[in-house]
């Protein structure tokens, strides 16, 4: 009986001790995350303006869409913050409105390639051989391939809707993560753990699901947040080219597209939405550097 008892107190300890150290582990990442200032700050501030972005419907004091031909191209003012577009419409709420639409392409294409670049990365990286000879050349060419034209060209023969862009951008954006993701995956596929999960008979998919990913979550997490920034300037350069989003919903690139032809005399309708565009990537590298520090193993 008290062989019983001591057992069952040495695995209880046992299990506090894993959830101790995995809670010291996450307040030293989060220790480290706030350490980066930059990262922080920027963090508050991508949060706040996806907040405005995503409250558009309610909080913005116009439509997207609505014309004032009385107040065309006027300069910022009380009634318009940030002034009005060739048509009249507010630039401000436009800004929300096409902020909706370019950081959730942003994020949506950033997970379809990092979801893409993770399965071909794992897959070469864990089983080699063959298989990693096959899909590291097809990287390879993928990678040869100027993304852009490449992007551009099928654009203008698809239909220009979000889904589209999203799944354009998604697919031509994996190569970077594949190779990232082998490269971590050949360094901690001999570790004791998966060879001990492999003597125990768990299948291939488990082990590269539950004891390989996991340890490589840092690489495919900061891939994944610098993705996000890339995707929004491919998004803004194939909208500035009149490829993207069909008019008359905004996106940041679309509404550089439509104010190319004033920016000396109404530089507004080109330095907001700009702005928004730059501030974005920036926070989202700032947040992506931060995130590769509190991660980061070694440290």
């Amino acid at each position: 009986m008290s062989e019983t008892v001591s057992s069952n107190q040495a695995q209880s300890l046992a299990a506090e001790g894993i959830a101790v150290q995995l809670r010291s582990n996450k307040k030293i990442m989060w220790e480290k995350f706030l350490q980066h200032k930059l990262a922080v700050v920027a963090s508050i501030f991508l949060l706040l303006l996806a907040t405005l972005c995503f409250l558009a419907p309610v909080i913005a004091p116009y439509e997207f869409d609505a014309i004032d031909l009385y107040n065309i191209r006027s300069a910022p003012s009380m009634k318009h913050l940030l002034g009005t577009d060739a048509l009249g419409r507010d630039l401000l709420t436009r800004l929300l409105f096409g902020g909706r639409i370019s950081i959730t392409i942003g994020l949506t294409a950033a997970l379809l390639g990092s979801f893409v670049g993770t399965v071909i990365g794992s897959s070469a990286g864990y089983f080699g051989g063959r298989i990693d000879n096959l899909l590291m050349r097809f990287t390879d060419l993928a990678y040869s391939i100027p993304t852009l034209p490449l992007i551009i060209v099928i654009s203008s023969y698809s239909n220009t809707q979000a889904f589209g862009i999203v799944v354009i951008i998604g697919l031509f954006s994996w190569m970077q993560t594949a190779r990232v993701v082998r490269g971590a995956i050949l360094s901690v596929k001999e570790n004791e753990y998966v060879t001990a999960a492999r003597a125990l008979g768990a299948k291939d998919r488990l082990i590269i699901l539950r004891h390989v990913l996991p340890n490589i979550s840092n690489s495919i997490i900061v891939g994944a947040t610098l993705g996000v920034g890339n995707a929004i300037i491919t998004e803004s350069s194939l909208s500035f080219l009149g490829l993207g989003v069909s008019p008359p919903t905004p996106t940041w690139g679309n509404m550089l597209m439509d104010s190319q032809a004033t920016m000396a005399s109404q530089p507004w309708l080109t330095v907001f939405p700009g702005m928004a565009i730059l501030l974005t990537v920036l926070c989202v590298n700032f947040i992506g550097d931060g995130l590769q520090d509190a991660l980061d193993p070694t440290l």
